[in-house]
């Protein structure tokens, strides 16, 4: 039986303001990217979805971004390469702390935003977040995109010995070269439960994806990514997991995958 785990970023809510549909998408999904207070979140709120993670057997991973807590983390920085390092250092750090005083491990870091999209580009920068996560623990789990533009990624996580694990979204629009079309374009983000199930089933089962001019590319998917800020979230989520679970798939956290 074929694996796939489902993540979504979450604990994106910071101080009194609230993001996100977290306490019932939580239920669903099998990993949880966990913001850790630069682009997103803060300590109560860190905590308090590590419990809920804990409490629904989800697996927790650190979701580490650029400080740009007014641009939620989505507007590049010119931030050296020693920096960046130490930010995901840090911001890692602290999620694990959480995870420590909840008594479970943490599974896989995520690059958010940004940051997530850039290491796609420069070969350096994808080795700055690969050596930060392998200098906290090697045993960690590094999500990057799948598809032809993780090269760099893949490339800096081998040379460190880190597992990969390759990640698509069937709810965001794709472009001929594979990325995510940008979310000012009409359409970027897909709000319909059914069109999202059947782009995860192809995803999961198919190993592809239709870019917005038809054109079909290939991807090595281990998990797929629902972001949960979206009006329908709760049954997007819901639908993509009763249909890989239909067509056979068992959807686990990524640990017990990798």
């Amino acid at each position: 039986m074929k694996s796939i785990d489902l993540n979504c970023d979450m604990g994106e809510s910071f101080g009194r303001y609230k993001l996100g549909l977290d306490e019932e998408v939580i239920k669903t999904i099998t990993s949880a990217n966990v913001a850790c207070g630069w682009h997103a979140g803060d300590p109560l709120v860190m905590n308090s979805t590590v419990a809920m993670a804990k409490e629904n057997g989800v697996g927790l991973g650190a979701h580490p971004g650029y400080p740009d807590l007014l641009g939620f983390g989505r507007r590049n920085m010119d931030c050296t390469l020693e920096e960046i390092r130490n930010y995901v250092i840090y911001q890692i750090g602290a999620l694990q702390a959480f995870c420590r005083a909840h008594e479970v491990k943490l599974q896989h870091v995520k690059p958010h935003g940004n940051l997530y999209l850039t290491m796609l580009e420069n070969e350096d920068l994808a080795k700055s977040v690969a050596e930060a996560v392998a200098s906290v623990d090697p045993q960690l789990i590094c999500l990057t995109l799948a598809g032809a533009k993780n090269r760099n990624m893949t490339r800096a996580c081998k040379a460190l010995g880190l597992k990969i694990a390759y990640e698509a979204f069937p709810d965001r629009a794709y472009t001929v070269d594979g990325t995510l079309v940008s979310r000012r374009k009409p359409g970027a983000v897909i709000h319909d439960p059914l069109q999202a199930a059947e782009r995860a089933l192809r995803m999961a089962r198919d190993n592809e994806v239709i870019a917005e001019d038809g054109t079909k590319i290939s991807l090595e998917v281990n998990t797929l990514c629902v972001h949960g800020d979206t009006a329908t979230a709760v049954d997007l989520v819901k639908k993509i997991h009763q249909e890989l679970s239909a067509d056979g798939l068992e959807v686990k956290p990524l640990g017990q995958i990798l």
